[in-house]
């Protein structure tokens, strides 16, 4: 009898973000000697928890809180955008700089992004 393997990343839900290492190469998720990110991120354990959070779409924003209190307003708090969305504050929000940038989502960009943009993704941050 043949056993079928899947890979980690189709099994997780989709709501990972996608992103490329510095070769450009999408990252699989993994959890083998602390996956492809902590080597970014680990110097810091509020920067790890919100990359955590961006990553697998956990952040206390519009989109994953709507689930949880359908009767709130979860529109974001720049004005444009009817629900905040990981999406939103990536690459359109105004209430964040412009460094994220749309052609080239490397890992340490995403990081970069993170670092200099210290609301986005925090606890709470834009939950009314």
């Amino acid at each position: 009898m043949q056993q079928h393997h899947k890979k980690l990343a189709d099994v997780l839900p989709k709501s990972f973000l996608d992103l490329l290492d510095n070769d450009f190469n999408f990252i699989e998720p993994s959890y083998i000697k602390g996956g492809p990110w902590i080597k970014h991120f680990g110097h810091s354990n509020s920067l790890c928890a919100r990359v955590m959070r961006a990553i697998t779409n956990h952040a206390l924003i519009g989109e994953y809180c709507l689930r949880f209190f359908p009767r709130k307003d979860f529109s974001c708090l720049c004005g444009k955008y009817p629900i905040e969305s990981r999406c939103h504050v990536l690459h359109e929000c105004r209430r964040f700089n412009n460094y994220w940038n749309l052609r080239r989502d490397t890992i340490s960009q995403f990081v970069s992004f993170l670092e200099y943009n210290l609301n986005a993704f925090s606890k709470g941050e834009g939950i009314t």
